[in-house]
């Protein structure tokens, strides 16, 4: 027995090796480049208005290049060749010719039935003999037989009867399945033969070599480094190391600016020539005499001097490209009001970085600057400026008139909440607001999410108390008013509660479903399909933002951090109509996190701060109180305590002696407000909440 290796000559299996490869490869590249985008700035809604900024066509053609980025034309490019590969393979499967290798079986050789005795199959094979035998039989051209081919069907027939017939032929055929016995195999292989022949051997060996000594090690290489150069705040770590060195307790958000200038993320923008030209031009208008500051960038005399110590080169210009867009200042050159409408989006992706680090040291006023520089980096507002910039069509001159000589800033909200009359007033006039600029700028301030908080407090589910080291909810209920709303509805009190899922409600426990009251009181169960918010109103901002609201708990006595924040990107209720009308549905926030390890009473400071808009932020009083655990076992216990029922045995024997013993009590559909810590009904075991709420300052 001999073994033998044959390659796919006819071309019948190695398609379908190629194609199942391929097709591991493509599916999974085919969904990935296909499916829905996850990204909210892609799914949420925008805010209507006509409105465009100066230079307009610089912010939309770099916010184009960006999503031309994230198509990832590499995947696409590699999506439309692994088809291609599967077409041209799938085009072989089906026209190829299949060689099918038939089960040697005497019978059918001699075309007679497995139950024919021996005489049966001698007298079949003699009447073969007469028209098959060499001596007798003579090729007939037109069916294509030679001497050749009939003498090789004589030789089967004749293998095939002396199987039948001979007793050792026969032994040989049941124990091989060959009347000649052990027969040589085939190992097929299912590529094609050319691969191997002479002369192409180098040529795979090169392929090879391509592929894992260059292709490979060159992937690898690159996806390990990249990911040992970056953080997982998407910045590089020679930036992140800059502004660990710049990071300090008293730090605020002019110095956070020029912290983030040491970005090295700045220098493939900026690198060559670029690093240099036009800064003198840029220095001398953001630091001409502004209407309303010092300096028309913003800054203030110890960002200028922070300014000026820096040496020429890309940190100083990127610092002063910050200010310019910070300050809205014009410098009539297209190349640098393209590049300083650059760094803004580079600048916020490293005050995230910022942020972590500020959130390890734990100190709550280098966390609130990193918000408010974000909140600035993406409305182009310098530091201390009037969050009445944030409306379209407000010039120094607007915002000076409406404001006059107060030295403190109306927040939109505040300008909104005054008589229209009033507001149209001091807005509308020569050198001010025409009539059509004031309706743009209101139909913008109504669209704007604002959300109110209505009521914050803790509690723990499924539990009447919380105690030390439990796992804390801190539930914050709020309604998104727009600013300028009229009409408010009253808030529902229902809606205030939170309600606890049942233990065998899987759905709601795994999030796919929540458990509200409807306005009968009633427990009912809704689809938790998350709303995200509109997208940010950001008219000089380079990228499509999409708002985020951070909340967390700070202790206002030592300034540091007591809760780290969480991030809300969506809600659970729509903040709009289809028409763009508030629907002023209380949203419901929730922050798990670990209760103190010992019992008493503490108060937090709860900040909700949006990164998108300036003067939304929330600040206000919690109060958290934590029970002895064996005290509230007490507690627990004497509420558990109750008259015998009629069914029960001590009701029974209260029966036997003449008593009447109480009818069960009926559980109520609301029984799961006696599971929330902080409702009003609780007084001595809640988690009393200051729901006055104030901006942040």
């Amino acid at each position: 027995m001999s073994s033998d290796y044959s390659y796919d000559e006819q071309g019948q299996f190695y398609p379908f090796f190629i194609f199942t490869l391929t097709t591991i490869v493509t599916l999974p590249l085919t969904y990935s480049l296909l499916a829905p985008s996850s990204d909210a700035a892609s799914l949420a809604p925008r805010l209507k208005t006509t409105y465009k900024p100066e230079h307009a066509d610089l912010i939309e053609a770099q916010r184009a290049a960006q999503k031309r980025k994230q198509r990832r034309i590499k995947r696409a490019i590699a999506v439309v060749l692994g088809w291609a590969v599967m077409a041209g393979m799938l085009y072989l499967i089906l026209t190829t010719q299949r060689t099918i290798n038939k089960i040697w079986n005497p019978y059918d050789i001699l075309g007679v039935s497995e139950s024919a005795n021996e005489k049966q199959i001698k007298s079949h094979y003699r009447k073969l003999g007469l028209k098959y035998h060499p001596d007798k039989v003579r090729p007939d051209p037109e069916k294509n037989e030679t001497v050749d081919s009939l003498n090789d069907k004589w030789v089967e027939l004749t293998k095939a009867y002396q199987t039948l017939t001979d007793e050792e032929v026969r032994q040989n055929y049941i124990q091989y399945g060959h009347p000649d016995g052990k027969q040589s195999f085939s190992i097929g292989i299912a590529l094609p033969k050319f691969i191997i022949s002479e002369g192409n051997g180098k040529y795979v060996v090169l392929v090879y070599a391509l592929l894992l000594g260059v292709l490979l090690p060159y992937y690898v290489g690159s996806w390990w480094y990249g990911t040992q150069r970056i953080t997982k705040e998407g910045v590089l770590i020679e930036s992140a190391n800059n502004l660990f060195r710049e990071y300090s307790e008293s730090i605020d958000e002019g110095d956070l600016i020029t912290a983030l200038s040491a970005g090295k993320e700045f220098q493939e923008p900026l690198k060559g020539d670029k690093a240099e030209s036009g800064l003198s031009k840029i220095e001398s208008r953001i630091l001409a005499e502004g209407q309303i500051t010092p300096f028309a960038g913003g800054l203030s005399t110890k960002d200028k001097e922070k300014l000026e110590d820096l040496d020429s080169g890309v940190r100083r210009k990127v610092l002063a490209l910050l200010w310019a867009y910070l300050g809205r200042v014009e410098l009539d050159d297209p190349a640098l009001d393209s590049a300083k409408y650059l760094v803004a989006p580079i600048a916020q992706s490293l005050c995230g970085s910022f942020r972590a680090i500020s959130l390890a040291y734990g100190n709550i006023g280098p966390i609130l600057a990193s918000y408010y520089t974000s909140q600035r980096l993406v409305q182009a507002l310098p530091p201390k400026a009037s969050p009445l910039f944030q409306l379209p069509h407000f010039t120094p001159a607007v915002v000076k008139a409406i404001e006059g000589d107060s030295k403190t800033h109306l927040t939109v909200q505040e300008f909104m909440d005054l008589p229209d009359s009033q507001r149209r007033s001091a807005a509308v006039g020569p050198g001010l607001l025409s009539e059509e600029q004031y309706k743009t700028a209101v139909a913008v301030a109504q669209q704007l999410p604002y959300l109110r908080v209505v009521k914050a407090f803790f509690k723990v589910t499924g539990e009447r108390f919380i105690i030390p080291s439990s796992l804390v909810t801190l539930v914050v209920k709020g309604r998104f008013i727009p600013p300028g709303s009229t009409n408010i509805p009253e808030v529902d009190e229902v809606d205030l509660e939170d309600v606890d899922p049942a233990e065998d409600d899987l759905d709601a426990l795994m999030g796919r479903k929540k458990t509200v009251k409807d306005a009968n009181g009633k427990l009912v169960k809704e689809d938790n399909k998350p709303v995200p918010p509109p997208l940010t109103f950001a008219p000089y901002y380079s990228r499509d933002h999409s708002p985020r609201w951070h909340a967390f708990l700070s202790d206002s006595k030592q300034g540091k951090m007591a809760v780290p924040p969480f991030t809300f990107t969506a809600f659970d209720k729509p903040i709009f109509t289809d028409d763009g009308k508030p629907t002023y549905n209380m949203q419901t926030l929730r922050a798990q996190f670990a209760a103190p390890p010992q019992a008493g009473t503490y108060t937090f400071v709860l900040h909700v701060v949006c990164d998108s808009y300036v003067g939304f932020d929330t600040k206000m009083e919690v109060t958290l109180n934590v029970e002895d655990a064996s005290k509230a076992a007490a507690m627990a216990g004497e509420d558990e305590i109750s008259e015998p029922e009629e069914d029960s045995l001590a009701g029974q024997m209260s029966a036997l002696k003449g008593n009447a013993a109480p009818k069960p009590k009926k559980r109520k559909d609301d029984d799961s407000e006696d599971d929330e810590s902080g409702t009003e009904e609780e007084e001595d075991s809640t988690s009393e909440t200051n729901t006055d709420t104030e901006p942040e300052s």
